[in-house]
């Protein structure tokens, strides 16, 4: 077992080290083909810093582990609110955007309370929904472009490329760094959904259990910086957008390309899993309305709500 934890680890970094490759090398030759930052900021950074939780979930659900898939993005989200929106307001208070109380909260809210009442009522995400999911990920993508060009330009443009590495001149080095990203990203997710199942096979616990904890907390590392840091430098209001795209993405894009290249169901994800979701999604809405700002307090309290979670659901 301290082997399978190791090797979990180990495919951990893996994951990180090909997200980052992937973005540097994807948002560099993104640039080169004359894409504007904007539009490299809303597609191919927020696509890419959310690659662990998709080759996971994408591996697990073409191995048949469709707890670990559902259950790696159910996981995924309530730590991305609870935890790291939690440790970034602790850090600085975090203001908040008009545009993200205006249209990517209440989509985020909206996403998570229809996986919430298709799971409460079907076992099983179909093809169909998979489909539909890609189609409004697609419409969220186009709608927040058309959004973000409404704000002042200039300080759209500042802020997206804030968040784009330094491009890369080479083509090929660009080409290189895609290609190795992709692989590292691959072999990641390969050690870590193994692995996983080994662990839950020796302890006796559910895949479920494994995804919504460790798996999901590692494959959101990503997040998890970029908010820290963020935070730390005092762009905090960055460390939301990063969090509500993530989510979004994760339920639409994730289960949704998961769900398309296999029905996905999972069993032990349970009724509680898919609450927490929602809860803490509806939970976040009127925290940021009130002076939209998410205070200390309101972050202590979210913190605390991870905790509350992990004690209700992990065996005792």
């Amino acid at each position: 077992m301290i082997l399978s934890l190791i090797l979990i680890l180990c495919g951990l970094a893996l994951l990180l080290a090909g997200a980052e490759l992937l973005v540097r090398g994807a948002s560099s030759l993104a640039a080169r083909f004359g894409l504007s930052p904007l539009l490299i900021g809303l597609t191919v950074v927020a696509f890419a810093t959310s690659a662990p939780e998709a080759v996971v979930s994408a591996g697990a659900a073409l191995g048949g582990h469709g707890d670990i898939a559902v259950g790696n993005v159910v996981g995924s989200n309530i730590f991305n609110i609870l935890f790291i929106l939690g440790l970034a307001s602790l850090i600085r208070p975090i203001s908040i955007q008009l545009s993200i109380l205006k249209s990517d909260a209440p989509i985020m809210v909206a996403a998570s309370s229809v996986v919430f009442l298709i799971f409460a009522f079907s076992p099983i995400l179909t093809r169909s929904f998979g489909l539909l999911f890609l189609f409004l990920l697609t419409a969220y993508i186009v709608l927040s472009f058309r959004l973000a060009k409404r704000e002042d330009k200039k300080e759209v443009i500042t802020e997206f490329e804030e968040g784009i590495p330094r491009p890369l001149k080479n083509t090929w080095v660009c080409a290189a760094l895609i290609i190795t990203g992709l692989g590292l990203l691959s072999g990641g997710a390969h050690v870590v959904v193994t692995n996983a199942v080994t662990i839950a096979r020796l302890l006796n616990l559910s895949e479920a259990i494994i995804a919504l904890t460790i798996i999901a907390a590692g494959t959101s590392l990503p997040e998890l910086a970029t908010s820290v840091v963020a935070a730390v430098r005092g762009h905090s209001d960055i460390s939301v957008g990063n969090v509500i795209g993530s989510n979004i993405f994760n339920l639409l894009g994730i289960l949704g390309f998961s769900s398309v290249i296999t029905p996905l169901r999972a069993p032990d994800v349970t009724l509680l899993d898919f609450s927490m979701m929602l809860i803490s999604a509806c939970l976040l809405l009127p925290m940021l309305w009130t002076s939209r700002k998410l205070q200390r307090v309101e972050g202590a309290l979210l913190l605390a709500g991870y905790l509350f979670y992990l004690y209700l659901r992990w065996p005792r």
